[in-house]
């Protein structure tokens, strides 16, 4: 059996890689607490396994925009036990945290990949605990934090300043001994930007694609979908922006998508292969 980056390296190679949103939190701005029971959680994520997710992503700290910190013990005890339900079935599991004390419990328990969305850079025990373990990490990009990432948020050129942000993050983690090739990154769409600047990040994509590094792409179910069509829809229905986002980072090199509809993601994807190898 090949260690889980080996295996994460040969899926992104081999073709598109879902990785399916869990959020065990209460306050989700996706779907509302809907799965924060752990059973509920742990059949969606086999659900999600089923339609084609190769990863499933555990969160149990919100970061919509406004959303209040918690504690590492809440936030442990809603992750832990999805994950040691999960670490036998099938998928690699991500734990989406910005604390190193749920890293290593996560870890523990059987996560795979640690998905940060300060790039490991708000907790200082991050850095060091992702170095001394052969795992890989997903650095985003956010401006600020939940509580203030979305007040105004200015950049000179938005491209340009995240790429060179995310360029940087990886740099240090490799100084830091993390290895070069376990390293992903993720523009941070909807991350302290507006509309407008999330367009520009996706239009651009191909330039982070070009860095080398494996890109992350969440663009699911984001407010800017329904800010850019103004038809002030839902999260649950902002499908049809989400798959638009896919397909074009998809076109532009991308393998690595973060989504909440699976489903519907890998129907579109094998759709647009199909067409590319016509």
């Amino acid at each position: 059996m090949p260690r889980p980056a080996e295996r994460l390296k040969k899926l992104l190679k081999d073709g598109p890689v879902l990785m399916g949103v869990l959020n065990v939190t209460p306050d989700s701005f996706s779907d509302g607490g809907k799965f924060s029971e752990p059973g509920r959680a742990y059949a969606h994520a086999l659900n999600m396994v089923e339609q084609g997710a190769s990863i499933i992503d555990i969160g149990g700290e919100s970061t919509r925009p406004g959303a209040d910190p918690v504690t590492t013990e809440e936030e442990t005890a809603r992750v832990i036990p999805v994950i040691r339900e999960l670490k036998n079935k099938g998928p690699l599991i991500s734990i989406d945290t910005r604390n190193a004390a749920t890293m290593k419990a996560a870890m523990k328990a059987g996560a795979h990949i640690l998905n940060d969305v300060t790039a490991l850079s708000h907790d200082p025990q991050s850095l060091p605990l992702a170095a001394s373990c052969d795992v890989t990490v997903c650095l985003m990009h956010m401006r600020g934090t939940p509580q203030t990432m979305q007040k105004a948020p200015q950049y000179e050129d938005v491209v340009e300043e995240v790429l060179r942000y995310l360029c940087g993050r990886a740099e240090t983690c490799i100084r830091a001994g993390v290895k070069e090739d376990n390293i992903i990154i993720d523009p941070g769409i909807g991350f302290g930007k507006t509309p407008d600047h999330n367009l520009k990040l996706l239009k651009n994509i191909g330039r982070f694609v070009q860095t080398g590094f494996p890109v992350l792409l969440g663009a699911s179910r984001k407010s800017f979908i329904a800010k850019v069509t103004g038809d002030n829809s839902a999260a649950d229905q902002r499908v049809g922006g989400s798959l638009s986002s896919v397909l074009w980072g998809w076109s532009r090199g991308v393998r690595l998508f973060r989504v909440h509809d699976i489903k519907e993601t890998s129907q579109a994807l094998k759709i647009a292969r199909a067409i590319e190898n016509a």
